[in-house]
């Protein structure tokens, strides 16, 4: 390669001198900052074969010498990397990843308070509930507290603000998972589907997990301790709390987590690389759960036979005529 075409071919080549001027103050969350031609040099710019890239910047006079053109390919490549960073914490999956995550926070932490606020109101009150429901009644009026217990009611009225607040990012979880991952949130339900992306991190890392991974996602530690030696393989993970899982009986849990756990597994595929819409995989995996959960039921009524059986036995082989 000649030294204009390998010069032509550097990722500095292109950018502009304001642009280089700028990198120290890029906004990156700003959209026109994101795009500047420094950015997207280092984002999307090739070479054909290596060079001195150093020697080649200092020969066209974009720097003095290596050391500052080291500073400033260190300066452009971390303004690139936050651009990168900002431009995909504000993709939908991850705004939806830390919304449900901070639904579970909310959640556990109200939870644990109203604990906390049953303990302490029964030292003072006799009469004291538990739970947020309590937490409710003191912060309407309708749970009485005497005077100088002031602290206590404070603190129902944090647990209820927690509660609320829980409540209306379940509501944002509830509307926009359909939006980010529909067949997803059609099989596992919007909640569930949302956890089975916070526990991947994103709708293209669930994409791109077997099925079998999906399947124990949020058992890690019991997973692990299978792994040790400590304990038996887990059947299921968070998807135990979807309807298919949770209520097929527990000899058939296994087929039934991994029957479900291989229709999300389609359905992540699905929402990533295309969006479209596949009802037809709800209508399989419902008759998939079907034929698992028929297999308990058969069990049950062979069951009853042969306990019959048994008492005709013991009653001498008598029937009734």
């Amino acid at each position: 390669m000649t030294d204009s075409a390998a010069a032509e071919s550097a990722w500095f080549a292109a950018v502009d001198a304001d642009d280089l001027e700028d990198l120290d103050s890029l906004d990156t969350v700003d959209t026109d900052a994101r795009n500047s031609t420094a950015v997207t040099a280092i984002r999307d710019g090739t070479a054909a074969t290596p060079d001195n890239w150093p020697a080649l910047a200092v020969e066209i006079g974009i720097v003095d010498d290596e050391n500052e053109y080291y500073d400033l390919l260190h300066t452009a490549t971390m303004a690139a990397t936050r651009a990168t960073v900002t431009e995909r914490e504000a993709a939908d999956d991850r705004q939806l990843v830390h919304a449900v995550r901070a639904m579970d926070d909310c959640e556990r932490t109200a939870n644990e308070l109203a604990e906390r606020l049953a303990e302490w109101a029964g030292t003072v009150d006799p009469d004291a509930g538990t739970g947020i429901s309590f937490a409710r009644k003191i912060t309407a009026g309708e749970h009485a507290l005497e005077s100088g217990h002031e602290p206590i009611a404070s603190l129902a009225e944090r647990v209820v603000d927690l509660a609320d607040e829980a409540d209306d990012l379940r509501e944002f979880v509830e509307r926009q998972t359909p939006t980010v991952a529909p067949n997803l949130a059609a099989l596992a339900g919007p909640v569930l589907g949302a956890r089975l992306l916070s526990l991947a991190g994103e709708l293209e890392s669930l994409a791109k997990k077997p099925s079998g991974t999906i399947q124990v996602l949020g058992a890690e530690d019991a997973l692990f301790a299978h792994l040790r030696g400590h304990a038996s393989s887990p059947k299921h993970g968070i998807i135990y709390m979807h309807d298919a899982v949770r209520g097929t009986h527990p000899d058939e849990r296994g087929s039934a987590a991994r029957a479900v756990a291989g229709k999300l597994a389609i359905a992540a595929r699905v929402d990533h690389y295309s969006g479209e819409r596949k009802p037809e995989l709800e209508a399989e995996l419902a008759e998939r759960i079907e034929t698992i959960q028929a297999r308990t039921t058969e069990g049950d009524d062979n069951g009853d036979d042969n306990d019959d059986a048994g008492t005709d036995a013991e009653n001498g082989g008598e029937t009734d005529a």
